[in-house]
Formats: C-alpha cells, sequence, structure tokens
C-alpha cells in the first residue's frame, strides 16, 4: 500500500510544497507535484497558514489528487529573519528663518550663479537702478506676466541675478529673459523665504551640478564669511552636494544647528565572550566583534539609541507574533551592512536631504520546538491530515539537491532565500554539517530602497523588481541601451511615455522606473548590496562548514533557494569562489525545477530514509 508525502518548506518570501508517493522502502519515492505560493506572515508562526494551505491545493492540483488523499505532511524547522536599518551617527541639520534651500526640480531655469537681495516681484518697481536683486515669483504669477516684469526692471538698469519660483515654471520665465539667468522652481514654500536678505542661486548648465554652492568656501566666498561663520555652513554644503541647482540665503537671525543623534552601541553576548562594539565603526567592527564572541546567544541594543530601538522592535514583533515574553526573544544571528541613506534637513524649504552613513541590520530570532510544533498541530487541524516536523532547513536543502543530475556527494549548499542564508556539507561518512544565518534576499531588496529612497508600499516593490532584473535606457521610440552598452532595436515603436527613461528589462516588456537616478546608479547600487549581503554571507556560511574552515578545502558549492535564480548572483558567486579553487553551479532540483523547492523535495527523501532504515 503507497503512502501520499508532501513536504513543506516555508520560507520568509515564498512557501513551497513537494507531493510523492511512496510505496515501500526499496523503491525511491515517485513524485507527483510541487507548487510554490507567497509565504503570509512571519516565518515560523501561525499566520503562515493560509500561505500553506494555498501552496498544498496548488500541489495537489499539479498532482491531480485532491489534498485529503495526502497521508502525511512534513513540516521544515522554520527560522524567522527580520531585517531593519539603524542609523549610523546621523547628524540632523536643523534651519532655522529660512537659511537654504536646495533641491532638484525636474528643470531648472537658465544657468550659472547669482548674489542678491531677495525682493518680492511685486516690489521690483521700487528697486534702485544698478541693485543686485534675486526676484521672489510666487504662485499667483503667470510665467509670462512675470518675464515681463522683470525684462522691464532689466531694461530700467536693475541688476537682476536669478530667481526663487514657487511653481514650475523656471525654463519657461529664464527662456523669455534678454540674458542668462539662474532660476530655482518648485519651491512649495516660498512664502517663507525671509525677503530683503542676501541669497546666492545657483543652477547647472544641463548633465552638471553646481559647485559653489556646495563648496563651503564657495559660500563663504560669496556671502564675505568669517573662518567661525564657514564652519557653520559646512552642513548647508553637504546636503547641497550632487544637486543641479540650489539657494542660500543669509539672514541676521539665521543659524544651523546640527543636532547629533547616536548611533549607540550594540553588545554581542557569545557563549565565549561578550563584545560591546560601538556602531560608528560600521559594518566591518561588528562582523569582527561577531567572530570574537563563539556562537551568539544574543544580542542587546544600547537603550535611547538608533540601534536600541532597532534590536527592541525585532523583539517585539516576535513577542506579538509568538505570544512569547519579550523578554525570552534572543537573537542569534545578525548580518551587517554599510550603507548610504537620503536624512532629511529639518527647517528647510523644498525637501532638502543629505546622504549620510548607517549600517544595515538583519537579525535572526530562532523559533523553539514548542512553537513549531504548535504549528504543525494547528495546520493538521485545519487540513485535517498528520503534519510532522521534518528536519532541520539546511540538512533537507542538501537532500533535494542530491537530484539535480549530474551531482553527487561530497557536496556544499548554498541555500539562499529572502530572509536568510543556509549552509551545509555532507561528506560520505559524516554528519551533515549545516548553518543557518540571518541576512539575504530581504536584505539586499531593503538597501535598494534605502539608497535609491525609492517608494514603497505599491503591490509590486520598486526595490525588489530593480534587484530582480536588468536595466536599459529608452533612448529613442525605436531603440534602447542596456546596461552592458549594447543596444536593442524594435520594429514598432514603444510607448511614448518610456523616452527617455531608465527602465526594467522584464518577460512582460519594459517597466520604467519611478527615479531620477541613472542607470549607472542604479546598477552599481543594486550590485554592491547584492556583494553585502550575499557574498559576505555565502563566504561567512560557507567557512562555518568547510574543513578546518577552510573554503579552499570545499570542492563544488551548488546554489539553491529563491535567491539562486537571480539573474547576476551565480555569476557574482563564482568569480568570487574561484579566488578558492570552488567551482560553483545553480541546482536543478528533480532535473526540472532549477534552483527552488530543495528543502520541500528533500523533506520527503528525508522520510523516505527514515523508512528505509526501520
Amino acid at each position: 500500500m503507497s503512502t501520499v508525502i508532501a513536504g513543506i518548506d516555508v520560507g520568509n518570501s515564498t512557501t513551497e510544497v513537494a507531493i510523492a508517493e511512496f510505496t515501500n522502502s526499496h523503491t525511491p519515492p515517485r513524485f507527483l507535484g510541487s507548487s510554490r505560493v507567497s509565504t503570509t506572515g512571519i516565518k515560523g508562526t501561525l499566520s503562515n497558514i493560509p500561505g500553506m494551505k494555498l501552496a498544498l491545493r496548488h500541489a495537489a492540483e499539479d498532482a491531480g489528487i485532491d489534498v485529503s488523499d495526502i497521508d502525511l505532511a512534513l513540516l521544515n524547522e522554520a527560522t524567522p529573519v527580520i531585517g531593519d536599518i539603524a542609523m549610523e551617527t546621523i547628524t540632523e541639520t536643523i534651519i532655522t528663518e529660512s537659511t537654504m534651500i536646495g533641491h532638484n526640480p525636474g528643470s531648472p531655469g537658465g544657468m550659472g550663479i547669482g548674489v542678491g537681495i531677495t525682493t518680492h516681484i511685486n516690489n521690483l518697481v521700487s528697486v534702485k537702478r544698478g541693485e543686485s536683486i534675486i526676484v521672489v515669483i510666487p504662485k499667483g504669477y503667470d510665467f509670462e506676466v512675470a518675464a515681463s516684469l522683470i525684462k522691464r526692471a532689466l531694461e530700467a538698469g536693475v541688476d537682476v541675478q536669478g530667481g526663487i519660483v514657487q511653481s514650475d515654471d523656471g525654463v519657461l520665465i529664464a527662456n523669455r529673459l534678454p540674458k542668462i539667468l539662474p532660476f530655482v522652481d518648485e519651491v512649495g514654500l516660498v512664502d517663507q523665504v525671509p525677503l530683503n536678505m542676501l541669497a546666492a542661486v545657483e543652477v547647472g548648465d544641463h548633465g552638471q551640478v553646481i559647485r559653489q554652492l556646495c563648496n563651503p568656501y564657495g559660500i563663504a566666498t560669496l556671502f564675505d564669511l568669517t573662518p567661525q561663520e564657514t564652519q557653520m555652513v559646512i552642513p548647508i554644503a553637504k546636503a547641497l552636494i550632487g544637486l543641479r541647482s540650489a539657494v542660500v540665503i543669509r539672514t541676521p537671525a539665521g543659524d544651523v544647528q546640527t543636532r547629533r543623534i547616536p548611533a549607540g552601541t550594540l553588545k554581542l553576548i557569545g557563549d565565549t565572550r561578550t563584545a560591546v562594539v560601538e556602531m560608528d565603526g560600521g559594518a566591518d567592527a561588528i562582523m569582527d566583534g561577531l567572530s570574537q564572541v563563539g556562537r551568539l546567544q544574543n544580542v542587546a541594543g544600547e537603550a535611547g539609541t538608533n540601534v536600541g530601538g532597532m534590536v527592541e522592535r525585532v523583539r517585539q514583533t516576535m513577542s506579538d507574533v509568538t505570544e512569547k515574553p519579550i523578554q525570552e526573544i534572543k537573537i542569534r544571528d545578525i548580518l551587517a551592512v554599510d550603507c548610504l541613506v537620503p536624512q532629511k534637513v529639518s527647517g528647510g524649504l523644498a525637501q532638502e536631504f543629505s546622504m549620510e552613513n548607517a549600517v544595515g541590520l538583519a537579525a535572526m530570532v530562532n523559533t523553539d520546538q514548542l512553537l513549531m510544533e504548535r504549528l504543525a498541530l494547528a495546520l493538521a487541524q485545519e487540513i485535517g491530515i498528520r503534519v510532522e516536523l521534518g528536519g532541520v532547513e539546511a540538512n533537507m536543502a542538501i537532500l533535494g539537491t542530491l537530484t539535480t543530475p549530474g551531482i553527487d556527494i561530497p557536496l556544499a549548499i548554498l541555500d539562499l532565500g529572502a530572509g536568510s542564508t543556509d549552509a551545509a556539507l555532507m561528506v560520505k561518512g559524516k554528519k551533515v554539517e549545516s548553518i543557518h544565518l540571518a541576512g539575504a534576499g530581504n536584505m539586499v531588496t531593503l538597501l535598494i530602497q534605502r539608497e535609491l529612497d525609492l517608494p514603497t508600499g505599491t503591490n509590486i516593490d520598486v526595490a525588489e523588481q530593480i534587484k530582480r532584473y536588468p536595466l536599459a535606457k529608452v533612448e529613442s521610440l525605436f531603440h534602447i541601451r542596456n546596461e552592458d552598452n549594447s543596444v536593442r532595436f524594435f520594429k514598432d515603436p514603444l510607448d511614448p511615455r518610456l523616452f527617455g527613461r531608465v527602465a526594467l528589462v522584464t518577460e512582460g516588456g519594459l517597466v520604467p522606473i519611478p527615479t531620477e537616478h541613472t542607470v549607472e546608479r542604479i546598477r552599481e547600487v543594486r550590485r554592491e548590496a547584492k556583494r553585502r549581503v550575499f557574498l559576505r554571507n555565502s563566504l561567512r556560511a560557507l567557512q562555518t562548514v568547510a574543513p578546518l574552515g577552510n573554503i579552499r578545502n570545499i570542492e563544488f558549492v551548488a546554489i539553491v533557494g529563491g535567491s539562486g535564480q537571480d539573474f547576476e548572483l551565480a555569476q557574482m558567486l563564482m568569480n568570487k569562489l574561484a579566488e578558492f579553487g570552488t567551482v560553483v553551479g545553480a541546482a536543478n532540483i528533480r532535473g526540472k525545477l532549477g534552483t527552488v523547492n530543495a528543502v520541500a523535495t528533500g523533506l520527503v527523501l528525508s522520510y523516505a530514509e527514515r523508512q528505509k532504515a526501520g
């Protein structure tokens, strides 16, 4: 009599199922169907059940059976991983009396630099001949009217040096004047611009950025500042770096205050020793500290700091979903990566921001056996089928990987998922060595989102798409330039809305990215995020399972997991591990599924091995 077995792998991002028929201990299981759906809730919690039920239903349909025909479901021992960003020593610039405006409107007008007294456009008639002014134009003025008033003032001998415009008419006004002047537009809070104050306006040429107002000594030259005053404008200059247009206004009462938000310290509690690491030291200092404490038992963040708040958020989230007291939630691994994030400048008038250093942390919280048993029991009650815990995730993944054609032991695997990086090493006659580490695909997505300041909360996350697909620039309605600089031509014209845009090259066509960043910048951020997370964690995991802790002792590595489908990751890993003489390849589970379903398949095979052993 045959038994129908279902292996269920609950991941941070996806839930996978493999269904097989097991006849007897002398014949291998016959796989009938499989499925892959999005995980519901945080991995390893009761909120996973709706996703598990859906995955079982899809796999049963693929197998041509009903869910009720399944005799036993085997569940992986899931370990939830939560990623978050903790800022490293942010300097928050607070501006009083509207000391500066600096931003990147889509189309500032004119170019160059102008210095003068801020003057409302209504008051142009009362300005003395030869007086240098910066004209301030609120929204109520039509661009033709504004240009006409400025033109008359110039003809009357008023030295108009540039303008600050509330609407997006900078180009339209500048193009109607007899000489080229800089106009910064789209300044939403133009009514808060102080009048009768000395101001400087700068607009870079097309494709260029400002040069003088992002240089503290340039500002000092324009405003005749003392060395002490120059020191005070350094945060202003820093916030204006890389912009195409900017305004700096000097007010007698104007002040620039910097408030330091402490990044704090991280206490790493290991089984051999405890290390206290300053977040200021960045990711390398944290990971060095982690390597010195032995097996990590818990992590604590300094109270009242950025990292303290982040660690407590992780604990609180896990406490809420597991219903365990917060003090019982233990963080068993972390991954730290350096990144740059935009920090809003408080008191600015046009959403000014400055790029600041930050440290991203992924934290892993182990789910204990009792919670996993509760999940198995709850699923059994929902579907009316016996459910058991099947085994450790990495060990199951290596069994599933062995179904790849042409593969054999000794074998090491890298299971790259959404939340964690697992490695396992199987050598004949020895126990499987495995490790489960925090940080994988979700962390890469988070870094891309934060560094490019992309919108979140959409149905399909923009950062997630950037991680998955190559880029192109739409240079005409009939051709694009791919990120590798190759050109692709089209027979039919592209959507005019794509013209001049950076887009993702997906299976469904070109998808524009809602950002002003260049192809080169987006590609650099994407690849660097993968290096910082995937490559660093892969080396860390392999070093842990390798004989004598030396990766050179591993001959062959197979990549599995959802992130193994990444269009460039396998090549990046191959290039990196080639330094150690290690051969890397992407697995093909059961000869047809690619890098996914390894754990679910391994759960079924593990059951068959146990039955064979008696």
